[in-house]
């Protein structure tokens, strides 16, 4: 893939094509194209292929996608798969007719059957039934990675797909009605913390800097009761004989409560790594089937809500509403194909959320 080449990546606003575009551009890739929206709706295939027609990119990033967490896919499971098919068939069709010379295609580790063999290897796909909560989505995504291989086999198209394990770094969705569990449980560790500090104006700029939810828009009249309101509303409170009469008292014993049991255990990988893997991969891989990227080891979500706890010092009590979904119990992925490829992961969970969590605070002060 030469530097001057014209590269084509799909969701460039996103956390995965954010990333990729940083990538490329540190790598010198100077001729990098986009999709803006409303410009072009990638659901749209006039669109589509009006873009290609007009820009006839060599090679592809295909990371645009409708993604979220339990909640969020339980909420728009139609969307979910009406608009991630549609950008799927859309883009890898456009790249087939416009003769692409490869296209990375970007899937998801829920792809595999929900009591799947541990570590999941590339052959587990399809053996069993998916977790229900997020089946649309990967029914989509399993759709994506098959019309690659398939239109590899007729075609002859150098179409590849990648699938990663949990993501997460710089542009993360902190929505808390559409986010996933890390950067969910990062903000609402800090909002724990801010309550706990008494701290009304720090959780009042943090409202108002990033999006809350599509139902609560931030209000500059509410008072101190309404927020702490909203945040009950989303598993935040405090015991009842605490006190507070100013904004810099402190309270006592505040308690965040999580969805699930917290026993489910989930890999991760920053989104940084994920992109050092695909350009890996577009450079050298060319091969019929899907490739798993992961780090290969993974924690329960209590193991991850007591780091985050420490990274955010927060120190109050956690708990788990077990009546709330727990998702696939285990989806920990076998990446020995990628690692007998050349590639490995460089950046550990513990600093790289240390590291979201800095710039989190960051953008929330500036």
């Amino acid at each position: 893939m030469e530097k001057s080449a014209k590269i084509y990546i799909a969701g460039n606003t996103g956390l995965v094509g954010s990333a990729i575009v940083r990538k490329l551009n540190s790598k010198g890739y100077n001729n990098l194209v986009f999709t803006p929206y409303p410009e072009y709706d990638l659901r749209n295939q006039q669109q589509v292929n009006a873009f290609f027609k007009k820009e006839k990119p060599e090679y592809i990033f295909l990371a645009a996608a409708k993604v979220g967490g339990i909640m969020a896919n339980c909420t728009y499971s139609a969307e979910f798969i009406y608009d991630n098919m549609m950008i799927e068939f859309n883009v890898i069709h456009a790249a087939y007719e416009n003769k692409v010379k490869k296209l990375l295609f970007l899937g998801s580790s829920c792809i595999y059957p929900k009591n799947c063999l541990q570590p999941i290897k590339e052959e587990y796909l399809l053996t069993g039934s998916l977790e229900i909560t997020n089946e649309p989505y990967a029914i989509a995504k399993i759709s994506g990675l098959k019309m690659c291989d398939y239109y590899r086999k007729q075609y002859g198209c150098n179409f590849i797909s990648a699938m990663p394990t949990n993501l997460y770094g710089p542009n993360d969705n902190f929505n808390l009605e559409t986010s996933h569990v890390l950067p969910a449980m990062i903000r609402k560790m800090h909002l724990a913390k801010l309550l706990e500090n008494g701290d009304f104006k720090g959780i009042k700029n943090d409202l108002q800097k990033r999006p809350f939810s599509s139902k609560t828009k931030y209000n500059s009249n509410w008072k101190d009761k309404d927020i702490i309101e909203l945040l009950k509303n989303i598993g935040i409170t405090f015991k009842t004989n605490s006190k507070f009469n100013t904004q810099s008292s402190k309270l006592d014993e505040v308690t965040l409560t999580l969805w699930g049991s917290g026993s489910p255990y989930r890999e991760f990988l920053h989104v940084d790594d994920l992109t050092s893997a695909l350009l890996f991969l577009m450079k050298n891989y060319s091969e019929y089937g899907h490739v798993n990227i992961g780090i290969g080891n993974d924690l329960t979500i209590k193991q991850l809500a007591e780091m985050i706890k420490e990274i955010v010092a927060f120190k109050g009590i956690i708990e788990w509403d077990i009546t709330k979904p727990d998702g696939t119990p285990r989806k920990l992925l076998d990446v020995g194909k990628l690692h007998k490829q050349g590639w490995k992961e460089k950046i550990t969970l513990f600093d790289g959320i240390k590291k979201i969590y800095k710039e989190y605070k960051i953008h929330g002060e500036n």
